[in-house]
């Protein structure tokens, strides 16, 4: 029984493009499903031409593969010589010819390494058994009915559709922005970013540790205005968003201006009807002069009180 087979996926090849698998339209295909050696189609009308080894069964996609397993032409002597060696796992490897339907240099289809557009929509036209796959005209492209061979040492002219001269020009751009030379390779490019990427992130630490020292000050200060009693425990929330906002230096003002709160028994406040004070000798010996001269009924009522008679006039 014959092997089954990775015909196709989304995989870089070796000349720099990706065809994408969900875009490979297997359609018309599948009602010939033509098998032949190295992409040769016999069109010469020549004895010597080699006809189609088989066909494809069961082609199928999984995952991201392209899958098919070759069957071979068992009344054809060149067929059957390349099933021997397919068999003994010589051959072993098979190739899409595909039309080129749609093809994208969008970042979002490239990947690193690639220098050609990618090929989002195509059409299976045939699949050959090849010596090596993904190298020298071991795959074939067709786009408008024309055969666009690669080879090694050149491409196909047809090929220059393709080609990335936007991506180039574009990394041009990337490379003068970091401070590169415009011929910077993509190495340099990504170590660069790299680099720049782990300053942010260094700078990101820094504005952390920088506001955490901040509000550490913003907090003390809060904290000693309280002690002094310039501010009450529950406005302390309320006195550091203000430092947040306008800055230790500015709050450091504020507070400053602000005066501490005094005890009522810290001064006195004589008045006529009421006093701190039971009797006369309550009252300290140095205010004594000051409260008869400042406010003389308080002093005429507390003399009342201790001795139990009216302040006599004088």
């Amino acid at each position: 029984m014959s092997k089954e087979v990775v015909i196709s996926n989304s995989s870089l090849n070796a000349y720099g493009f990706r065809v994408l698998t969900e875009g490979i339209d297997t359609t018309q295909y599948q009602r010939n499903p033509i098998l032949l050696w190295m992409h040769n189609r016999p069109y010469r009308g020549t004895t010597d031409e080699v006809l189609p080894l088989g066909r494809i069964e069961n082609l199928r996609v999984e995952g991201d593969c392209l899958i098919g397993t070759p069957v071979f032409d068992e009344q054809d002597e060149f067929a059957m010589r390349i099933k021997s060696k397919w068999d003994q796992g010589i051959l072993k490897m098979v190739s899409a010819g595909l039309e080129i339907l749609e093809w994208s240099d969008d970042p979002s289809v490239l990947v690193i390494g690639q220098r050609r557009a990618t090929v989002t929509k195509c059409k299976l036209e045939e699949v050959s058994i090849v010596d090596i796959g993904a190298n020298d005209d071991a795959i074939t492209l067709y786009k408008e009915g024309q055969v666009l061979t690669l080879s090694a040492g050149h491409d196909d002219e047809a090929l220059n559709f393709m080609n990335l001269k936007k991506q180039e020009k574009d990394m041009k751009q990337i490379a003068l922005k970091l401070g590169l030379p415009a011929d910077a390779t993509e190495q340099e490019i990504l170590s660069k970013i790299a680099e720049l990427q782990s300053a942010a992130q260094e700078g990101v630490t820094l504005r952390k540790e920088r506001d955490e020292m901040a509000l550490t000050a913003i907090e003390k200060e809060v904290n000693e205005a309280i002690a002094l009693r310039k501010l009450t425990a529950d406005k302390k929330d309320h006195f550091v968003t203000m430092g947040k906002t306008m800055g230790i230096d500015s709050l450091r003002e504020t507070l400053k201006c602000m005066a501490p709160a005094e005890r009522p028994s810290e001064v006195i406040k004589p008045t006529s009807g009421a006093s701190e004070y039971a009797k006369l000798s309550d009252v300290p010996t140095d205010k004594l002069e000051t409260l008869r001269k400042d406010n003389p009924d308080m002093y005429a009522a507390l003399y009342k009180a201790e001795y139990g008679v009216e302040l006599p006039n004088v």
